[in-house]
């Protein structure tokens, strides 16, 4: 059993991947669903605006953007940039652009793997036993 202090409130808590204790962890779904209902009922805000109405600190909403919880509109005049190339992006980590880019160079690892197990399938490669 791992038990830890809240990033939070300081009480310890079983670990259970978070840094944060489940009633912390609740409060900020609460927190998150009230984010969620502002931006949805007013679409064109800005992130600025949305951390003064709903007092949820500027960092917290760019994580939220960032692990793509939340999404603004083009005209919110958000400003994050691409991790890997600097352009303008509305939600997550990386553009279009990069995510395939990655996805790419990701799959292309996995596939020689796959090439070079056929090569060890070769039919006179037979298990020798020794007498």
């Amino acid at each position: 059993m791992d038990v830890r202090n809240c990033k939070l409130c300081s009480k310890l808590f079983n670990y259970n991947g978070s840094s944060i204790c489940p009633s912390c962890n609740k409060k900020m779904e609460e927190k998150f669903n009230d984010v969620k209902q502002y931006i949805r009922e007013n679409p064109h805000v800005s992130i600025s605006q949305v951390s003064e109405e709903t007092e949820v600190p500027m960092q917290q909403l760019k994580k939220w953007v960032r692990e793509e919880r939340l999404t603004f509109e083009k005209n919110s005049g958000i400003k994050l940039d691409c991790e890997s190339c600097g352009r303008p992006i509305l939600t997550g980590r990386y553009c279009k652009e990069c995510k395939s880019k990655m996805a790419n160079s990701f799959s292309g690892l996995y596939a020689e793997p796959a090439a070079e197990k056929a090569k060890r399938k070769d039919a006179s490669a037979k298990m020798r036993f020794l007498e």
